[in-house]
């Protein structure tokens, strides 16, 4: 089996005793704030299923009140989605005797405005153990559904779970205050301000980037490689913007030398699970937890998450043969 380079030969004992993890799909959605699937109910009147509703384009002036309630936080991405993220600053989070940077321990979350008027948000919330129960009922409190509740590193300190959400309805200041009340029960907001790395990452990012066939970009300290799948994806009768819940993402932590930590998810078709899990274990990459994301996406995705520590090209080039059994593209 080839492992890539620079790996520690003891901690796959360490970690043979570690399963999947299948993530919890809690539902229904919320009332008045996620509704049926559209895509597969017939409207009143007619015989056939409802048209999928599409995203129409933004600007950071329609996100003026949203903005507000979150404190000034975000920003526009290809010109349909506002994305905000709070960063876990207030926590020194390890995994396997790593810290983990902020930008892969945060919560990171999005708003899309579409044709009929709704406002669809969509995301994910790194919070403690003991923080989980108080974000849970903040986001219940407020209308916001949550869609799965699990891991996306190996063995923590302190303990990590990643809360998935999500909810539409016609007044995005108000899903704006139901993710800042849960956010605020986190104790994340407004954080400690970490200093950020100086300059791009220590790593071989050109190295990295042919190995994966991507152009990737440092992102607060991390060089991350992002890649959507080439479907159209449709959740509960909306369809999704690229990328948008529907993502695979490979994280480089640099740790110095060339080596790095991988924190990445593969989303993937039902067809495509078995094999990427092999050959992602046969490449020596180690396997996180299994799940959904969603409740009524079309078609169906699930995620696995993955970890491994080495040589930062040696690691690219082990993920891609695994990469390419998946129906997914660079994402701009």
């Amino acid at each position: 089996m080839s492992t890539p380079a620079g790996r520690d030969p003891d901690r796959r004992t360490r970690t043979t005793r570690r399963g999947l993890m299948a993530a919890a799909a809690l539902g229904p959605l919320a009332a008045g704030a996620a509704g049926g699937t559209a895509a597969a109910a017939a409207a009143p009147g007619t015989a056939g299923p409802v048209r999928p509703v599409r995203p129409v384009p933004t600007t950071m002036d329609d996100w003026r009140e949203v903005a507000e309630q979150l404190g000034g936080a975000g920003g526009m991405r290809r010109g349909l989605v506002y994305a905000v993220s709070f960063l876990r600053d207030d926590l020194d989070v390890r995994t396997e005797g790593v810290v983990l940077q902020p930008e892969v321990v945060g919560m990171h979350n999005s708003f899309v405005r579409y044709a009929d008027g709704r406002t669809l948000l969509m995301g994910d919330l790194a919070v403690t153990e003991d923080e989980l129960q108080d974000v849970s009922r903040a986001l219940h409190d407020h209308g916001i559904a949550q869609t799965a509740i699990h891991k996306h590193v190996l063995a923590q300190e302190p303990p990590m779970w990643w809360c998935h959400v999500h909810a539409h309805g016609r007044d995005p200041g108000a899903l704006a205050r139901g993710l800042r009340a849960a956010v605020d029960a986190a104790g994340a907001a407004p954080g400690r301000a970490r200093p950020r790395p100086a300059g791009g990452p220590d790593l071989d990012t050109a190295g990295i980037d042919a190995a994966l066939g991507v152009r990737g970009h440092p992102n607060n300290g991390i060089y991350q490689c992002l890649f959507g799948r080439r479907e159209s994806i449709v959740d509960d009768g909306m369809v999704l913007p690229p990328g948008l819940g529907s993502m695979t993402a490979l994280n480089f932590q640099p740790l110095g030398g060339g080596r790095a930590a991988l924190i990445g998810d593969f989303a993937m078709v039902a067809g495509e699970v078995p094999r990427v899990l092999r050959r992602l274990t046969r490449s020596g990459i180690d396997l996180v937890s299994l799940h959904s994301h969603s409740l009524a996406e079309d078609p169906r995705l699930f995620f696995v998450h993955n970890w491994a520590v080495g040589d930062a090209v040696a690691i690219a080039r082990a993920l891609r043969p695994a990469l390419d059994l998946t129906n997914t593209g660079p994402l701009d």
